[in-house]
């Protein structure tokens, strides 16, 4: 057998379970083993166990796709790295919550849905994306056009979805007179709890009313803020766990040293006492999950979206430009601040820790992996803001140039004429607008057509349009670099 992480004798710098993972039963399930989720929840958790052992273990499931990291997290006793890349040093973390995984095209899905059925498990988290959940545009009613979700329906205890899934094994455990577990949305949306239960009981009543009203009852759907920085793992990535650790890991990941996790403590079944290790237990989520989405996402797309017009590959390298740093600031503390609603939080303070953040030269975070999926993550980082200031009659010039680069990404030229590789879930729809006219005012009112993004108010509304259409045409005209100048020249205040 290859020698892997749990069969290596590792530096001793690295720090590795202390706990006794043969006590571990898997009391959580999680839906999608990605890069955020290693580097978050996973991590938490296994902090937790760090410091008072017990038996909160984690079974991991992908649905779709991944099937070559749960077997590689298989060959290595589901043992993995978490390296935490600071700007002057760098830590190494292997991580031993996890102790089982599953995938359906190995373990067929009716293994992995009397998993989540079997009487241990307390909480069955996710982290799918925004497209996981299929949604409406809203977040507040399940898309039963999807073709998941349509699929779902026909063969309800054979479902595909992440919502299939959970009203199945819900089902199960409802007939096999167990109780019910807590569904905990980890995923970086607004309300993401209760986009989730939206879309389980939705997805219930259409089935079963029963079911949808046990479900409705018994099942908790707690609001989650996540917060760390966690680029996607590159083959570079690797290379440098492998080179900290003396051996490969192919299911290490790489993040920023900074973590943070509010979570509504409101759990049927239990939970870890995740708030000795860090995590914040709160009664309300939406005012740091505002904060975070607008300050923090919005600084994030606009850079990417401009970033990467302008020839920055990576977020510190366009943060290293006094321009773009300068307008960071002002789109945070001009005209994300006044939009929101929490308190006792210096937002000054806050601005300048993301700055910091922002700047890490080790993280290496792409602007082409943040922008993509815009159209998902567009309403709620921009738009909503937009709409605060146009009911406000505050200005709002910097994210109305973080809407026009999106529409310039999407368009799909960056400034040098290169082809721009657009990952987005709305992606046949948004070349079908972008190619019934040409290229300037015609394109950016096709693009305000998009009802799913845009709503029926803002195409309306003459100011943003004005404002929106005079952004693009200086971004086609002159580029995004000088328009990004420009626009700090004129709108510092």
């Amino acid at each position: 057998m290859d020698t892997t992480i749990a069969t290596a004798e590792l530096p001793a710098a690295i720090s590795q379970p202390a706990y006794d993972r043969g006590m571990l039963r898997s009391r959580i399930v999680h839906l999608g083993f990605g890069a955020f989720h290693r580097a978050h929840q996973a991590l938490l958790t296994h902090r937790v166990l760090s410091l008072e052992g017990g038996d909160w273990g984690i079974c991991e499931i992908n649905l779709v796709g991944g099937e070559e990291l749960i077997s590689a997290l298989r060959q290595q006793d589901h043992l993995y790295t978490v390296l935490e890349k600071g700007a002057e040093a760098s830590h190494g973390h292997i991580i031993g919550s996890v102790h089982e995984s599953m995938h359906p095209a190995f373990d067929g899905m009716e293994a992995v849905l009397d998993k989540l059925a079997e009487p241990q498990v307390a909480i069955v988290s996710l982290t799918v994306t925004e497209k996981g959940y299929c949604m409406l545009a809203g977040g507040r009613h399940l898309d039963l056009n999807n073709p998941m979700i349509a699929a779902d329906l026909a063969a309800p205890q054979n479902p595909s979805s992440a919502p299939g899934v959970i009203v199945e094994a819900l089902r199960r455990r409802r007939e096999r007179g167990l109780g019910a577990f807590t569904v905990l949305s980890c995923d970086n949306i607004p309300e993401n709890g209760h986009v989730v239960r939206h879309a389980v009981l939705e997805l219930a009543q259409a089935q079963d009313a029963g079911l949808a009203q046990w479900i409705a009852s018994s099942v908790t759907f707690p609001n989650t803020m996540v917060d760390r920085i966690v680029p996607a793992a590159t083959q570079d990535t690797l290379n440098d766990i492998a080179r900290v650790l003396g051996v490969r890991d192919p299911c290490g990941i790489a993040c920023e040293p900074f973590i943070q996790w509010v979570v509504e403590d409101n759990f049927v079944a239990g939970r870890p006492a995740w708030e000795k290790v860090g995590a914040e237990l709160v009664k309300e989520v939406l005012p740091y999950e505002e904060m975070k989405l607008r300050m923090l996402n919005g600084s994030h797309s606009f850079l990417a979206y401009l970033g990467y017009l302008a020839g920055y590959q990576y977020i510190d390298a366009a943060m290293g430009s006094d321009t773009y740093r300068r307008a960071i600031r002002a789109l945070m503390m001009n005209e994300q601040a006044p939009t929101l609603s929490i308190t006792g939080v210096d937002l000054a303070a806050y601005a300048d820790q993301l700055a910091e953040r922002f700047t890490n030269p080790s993280l290496r975070h792409r602007t082409w992996q943040i922008a993509m999926d815009g159209s998902q993550k567009l309403p709620q980082r921009m738009l909503d803001p937009i709409r605060w200031h146009l009911r406000h009659g505050g200005r709002f010039d910097f994210l109305t140039l973080g809407v026009a680069g999106w529409m310039r990404y999407v368009s799909g030229e960056d400034d040098r004429g290169q082809p721009i590789d657009i990952r987005d879930p709305l992606l046949k729809e948004i070349r079908s607008v972008c190619e019934t006219g040409p290229d300037g005012a015609e394109r950016v009112k096709a693009l305000l057509s998009l009802g799913h993004i845009f709503g029926t108010d803002l195409p309306g509304d003459n100011d943003f349009v004005q404002s929106v259409t005079r952004a693009y045409l200086l971004l086609q005209q002159q580029g995004a670099e000088k328009t990004v100048s420009q626009l700090v020249q004129e709108g510092i205040r």
